[in-house]
């Protein structure tokens, strides 16, 4: 456990502003979470002794145990008599959990990352798009439409591009009206804003709008093979275009390029 004090400890500026902003038993679940998400617990290894853990990370025994709770409502550890709180296998961990979302963020090189995202996006985006435009109401096409205008209203201001672009990925997912799609879109705001701010830097942007908008059209004109036929068009020049961009940088922030 002494690599869960160096890391707490000696976290970057923004994770210290992150922490200091949580109450005591979220901060510990931060900690605890992305100790074991790192590696720095094992699966099938024992958290140590209550006690010990509150006197290493100087909180109460009422604070532990929130935060012990709500890594078990995530699938990452397990509790039992005489056995003591056991690491859980990632097979078991509720990946979509915006936290755990977060923390895997955080340990993944960024090719990695960026891999994995694409791998699920290329699974489901084009069928979401293709639901979507069969299901979608006329308040979901205003929305899809909003996001769209104001991909193009943000210029070259990187920032509003990238928080356009996620609004407009997950209301298509939200759009479908299937709600085994929507924990998909909503995990987008978390788990594609890094990709997207990777790509966000490239000089490709006028084609991608022009990308959005025709799969925003094929949606709003109930087109579903073509809305599947442009999001995959969309994403495999997407995955093109960050491949290129980050070919071109030795490093990332967070990355192990």
């Amino acid at each position: 456990m002494t690599a869960i004090n160096n890391h707490t400890t000696n976290h970057s500026s923004s994770r210290a502003v992150f922490l200091a902003n949580r109450n005591p038993h979220m901060r510990v679940h931060d900690q605890l979470g992305l100790a074991i998400v790192r590696g720095d617990l094992a699966p099938g290894e024992a958290l140590p002794a209550e006690l010990q853990l509150c006197e290493m990370l100087g909180v109460s025994r009422t604070a532990m145990r929130e935060a012990v709770r709500g890594l078990a409502a995530k699938g990452l550890i397990d509790s039992r008599p005489k056995r003591g709180t056991i690491v859980r296998d990632p097979a078991h961990w509720n990946h979509l959990d915006p936290d755990v979302l977060r923390w895997r963020i955080e340990v993944f090189d960024v090719e990695t990352y960026v891999s994995k995202m694409f791998q699920l996006r290329r699974a489901t985006e084009p069928e979401a798009a293709a639901i979507a435009a069969v299901a979608a109401t006329g308040e979901d096409h205003a929305t899809i439409q909003a996001a769209f205008k104001a991909m193009v209203d943000a210029g070259d201001d990187n920032a509003a591009w990238v928080d356009a672009d996620l609004a407009f990925h997950r209301s298509i997912y939200l759009a479908t009206h299937n709600e085994f799609f929507w924990p998909i879109g909503q995990l987008f705001s978390i788990g594609l804003r890094q990709m997207f701010e990777i790509a966000a830097l490239g000089s490709h942007r006028p084609r991608a709008v022009r990308e959005h908008g025709d799969l925003c059209r094929a949606i709003v004109a109930r087109s579903p093979d073509q809305a599947r036929h442009l999001a995959l068009k969309l994403l495999g020049n997407a995955s093109g275009d960050i491949d290129r961009i980050m070919a071109s940088c030795r490093h990332w922030p967070g990355g192990k390029r």
